[in-house]
């Protein structure tokens, strides 16, 4: 019983350490890329503008 118990929290703790691993790289190419939109934004609103004041 006891050694079930403890392969079981294991299990478990093994499980919720990798799940939050690949969350974790998830969450950093989620970042990176709406970083990349933010830039791509700002520079058609200044090429926008450019255009409008010449």
């Amino acid at each position: 019983m006891k050694k079930s118990l403890t392969f079981i929290v294991l299990l478990f703790v093994v499980l919720m350490a990798s799940g939050c691993g690949e969350t974790w790289k998830g969450a950093k190419k989620d970042t990176s890329e709406n970083v990349e939109k933010s830039k791509d934004k700002v520079n058609d609103g200044a090429k926008y503008i450019e255009k409008k004041t010449d």
